[in-house]
């Protein structure tokens, strides 16, 4: 299993607006993250910034899989409006450091 650590950036003032639509994400598309291996995807914000840490099998894959996937894309829609800056599918997450 991976554990990935991803970044992105809201637009300025769309802080409420991307808390209340992550209150609940639609449930053909947790049907579909869960199906292609995701055990846990967490999302942190300081103010603007966003940092997921995805607890998945392999990524690649289910960034494969998710590709035209319509539950994805509708919520890629939903979210890429409030970013600064698409999702960046392809990111190979942020670089590890320092672990203790």
């Amino acid at each position: 299993m991976q554990r990935l650590p991803l970044r992105t950036r809201l637009r300025p003032g769309c802080e409420e607006t991307y808390d209340a639509e992550h209150a609940r994400i639609p449930a053909d598309l947790e049907a579909a993250m869960r199906e292609h291996g995701v055990h846990s995807w967490r999302i942190y914000r300081d103010g603007l910034d966003l940092f997921h840490v995805v607890e998945v099998d392999d990524y690649a894959a289910l960034q494969e899989a998710l590709r035209d996937h319509p539950a994805d894309i509708a919520w890629q829609r939903r979210m890429n409006r409030l970013l600064d800056g698409d999702f960046d599918k392809g990111s190979g997450g942020l670089a590890l450091v320092w672990e203790m």
